[in-house]
C-alpha cells in the first residue's frame, strides 16, 4: 500500500470517481467496500501517514495497547462476524503474536493489540484491492493532508497541504476521531504543550523511575497511559484527575441476555432506557448473571434510541446519564484493567474526583495544575513532575484548530452535529450544510457523525456504516 505521487491536473477531469480524506479505519473499510462491488472506479484516498488502515487508533506499537473489545466484537466483515476471530486463528497459528497465550482464552474472546488489529484492517484492504483489479477498479494512496474542500453539485474538489488539488465526483469525509490529547484545540488550555503523549512510552521512559504523574481524565485513554508508564518502567505514585472520578468497568464475557428492547417497543426516551436497564441489570444479578450481559444488548439500538431522541432528552442523557454509560458501557480490557485495579489497589495509582481549571507555574523544575474537587467551591493547587492529558476524544469540530474542519465551518459546507457532536449528516450520511441542504457530492461516516447516532466509533458501527455508503455511492455514481 505505498503512497502515489500527485500532480495538478485539468479542471474539466477528475482524479477519481470517490475521494477519501482520511485513510484510518473508517476510509480504509470504504475503500474496500467501494472495491468490492461491481464495475470500475477510481478511488483516492488522501491520509498523511505511510500506511492506510490504521490511522490514530492503530498505529499503535506496544502490545499492551490491546483493543477494548475481543476479537469476536470487533469484524470489519458486517457479513461475518467471526471474521476477525478467523484471522487471528490463522495469524497466531503462522507464528504472530506469540505472547497471546498469555489471556489463556479461546481466540474469539482474546484482546488483541490494536498494532495487529491494524495488520488485520491492510490485509483485508489488500484482497479487496486485487478483487477490484480484476474488475478494473484501482484505490491509491495520496499521502497528503486535505486542507480544504469545495463541493457542488457537480462534484467536489480538495486543496492539499502541499497546494496541489484533487477532483472527484464524490468525497466522503472519513477524518476518525480527533483525540483531545493530539489535537490543537481553538481555544487552548496549554495543557497539551505541557504534557506528555498517553502512547509514548520512549517519552515516558526519559522520566525518573520515581516521578509523580498527574493524569487529566479517567478513561479508556488513561488506561493506555497507565500501561505505557508501566512498560516505560514508571514505578512513582500516578493522581488521576477527573470530574466524576469514575474508573472503565472491566470487560468480562457475559452469557446470552434477552433482547428486551426488542421485546418492548414502547421503550423511546433515555429516562425509559435507563429505568427498564436497571430493572434488567438486577434480575440479571438475582438470576446469577453478570450485569454486563442485559447491558451488552442495548448495543444494537442506541443509534435508533438516540436519533428518536428530542433535543431536551439528548442532553438530559449527556448531562446526567454519560459518565456512567461510558465507564459502564465501554470497558478495559481485562489485562490493562488488572494493572490499574493493581496499582490502584497497592496505593501508587489514586483517582480523584476534580475538574481541571488550569495549569499553573512551576517551581524546581516540576509543574503544577489547579484543580476543584468535586463538592468544593475553592481550587487547589497541585504539583508533579511529569502531567498527561487523558480527556478522551474531541468531537466538537468548532474547537479543532485544524484547517480542514476550519474551513468546513468557515464555507458553510457542514454545520455542527446535535448537540455540537461532530457534523450533521443525513440517515444515510450525505452531510447538511449551514443552510440545512443536504450535500448531493459531499458524504461522512464513522466518528464524524457522532451526533446523529451517539455510538459512531466503534469497529461494527463504522463497518456497516461503510457498507452502505459504498452501496449509496455506486447507486449514486
Amino acid at each position: 500500500m505505498s503512497a502515489t505521487n500527485h500532480a495538478p491536473t485539468a479542471h474539466a477531469r477528475r482524479d477519481a470517481d470517490v475521494l477519501i480524506v482520511g485513510g484510518g479505519l473508517s476510509g480504509t473499510l470504504l475503500a474496500a467496500q467501494l472495491l468490492r462491488l461491481p464495475g470500475r472506479r477510481r478511488v483516492l484516498v488522501i491520509e498523511p501517514r505511510s500506511e492506510l488502515g490504521r490511522g490514530e487508533a492503530y498505529s499503535a506499537v506496544e502490545l499492551g495497547h490491546t483493543l477494548n473489545g475481543n476479537a469476536a466484537r470487533m469484524s470489519v466483515d458486517p457479513d461475518n462476524a467471526d471474521d476477525l476471530t478467523q484471522w487471528l486463528s490463522d495469524y497466531i497459528a503462522g507464528g504472530g503474536w506469540p505472547e497471546s497465550d498469555r489471556q489463556a482464552v479461546p481466540v474469539s474472546q482474546l484482546f488483541p493489540p490494536r498494532g495487529i488489529f491494524g495488520l488485520y484492517v491492510q490485509q483485508r484492504l489488500a484482497e479487496a484491492r486485487a478483487l477490484g483489479a480484476a474488475r478494473g477498479s484501482t484505490v491509491a494512496h495520496v499521502r497528503a493532508e486535505v486542507v480544504d474542500l469545495q463541493a457542488d453539485a457537480e462534484g467536489a474538489r480538495l486543496t492539499l497541504d502541499d497546494g496541489l488539488s484533487l477532483s472527484g465526483a464524490f468525497a466522503v469525509l472519513a477524518t476518525g476521531m480527533f483525540p483531545a490529547a493530539r489535537t490543537p484545540q481553538t481555544e487552548s488550555s496549554g495543557l497539551n504543550a505541557a504534557a506528555l503523549d498517553p502512547w509514548d512510552v520512549s517519552a515516558m521512559a526519559r522520566l525518573d523511575p520515581g516521578a509523580t504523574v498527574l493524569i487529566i481524565g479517567s478513561g479508556l485513554t488513561m488506561v493506555d497511559a497507565v500501561v505505557s508508564l508501566e512498560q516505560a518502567g514508571h514505578r512513582g505514585p500516578i493522581e488521576v484527575f477527573s470530574r466524576h472520578g469514575l474508573l472503565p468497568q472491566v470487560r468480562r464475557q457475559p452469557p446470552e441476555w434477552v433482547d428486551f428492547l426488542a421485546a418492548d417497543p414502547s421503550i423511546r426516551s433515555p429516562r425509559q432506557l435507563m429505568r427498564e436497564l436497571r430493572r434488567q441489570c438486577r434480575l440479571a444479578l438475582a438470576d446469577g448473571v453478570d450485569w454486563q450481559a442485559p447491558l451488552d444488548t442495548v448495543r444494537a439500538h442506541i443509534g435508533r434510541l438516540w436519533s428518536q431522541a428530542t433535543e431536551a432528552q439528548r442532553r438530559q442523557f449527556v448531562r446526567h446519564v454519560r459518565p456512567w454509560w461510558e465507564s459502564h458501557h465501554h470497558r478495559s480490557p481485562p489485562l490493562s484493567a488488572e494493572l490499574v485495579a493493581r496499582l490502584h489497589e497497592a496505593g501508587r495509582l489514586r483517582i480523584h474526583a476534580a475538574s481541571f481549571k488550569g495549569l499553573e507555574p512551576g517551581t524546581d523544575g516540576r509543574l503544577a495544575i489547579r484543580i476543584r474537587r468535586r463538592g468544593e467551591g475553592a481550587t487547589t493547587r497541585v504539583a508533579g513532575d511529569a502531567l498527561i492529558n487523558s480527556s478522551g476524544i474531541e468531537y466538537d469540530w468548532r474547537r479543532v484548530a485544524r484547517p480542514l474542519p476550519r474551513q468546513l465551518l468557515a464555507r458553510g459546507l457542514i454545520q455542527p452535529g446535535p448537540l455540537a457532536l461532530g457534523i450533521r449528516a443525513d440517515a444515510a450520511g450525505a452531510v447538511v450544510d449551514a443552510q440545512g441542504q443536504i450535500a448531493r457530492r459531499l458524504f461522512a461516516l464513522g466518528p464524524p457523525l457522532r451526533g446523529m447516532w451517539w455510538e459512531s466509533t466503534a469497529v461494527t458501527d463504522v463497518a456497516s456504516q461503510a457498507k452502505a455508503l459504498a452501496a449509496r455511492l455506486v447507486a449514486l455514481g
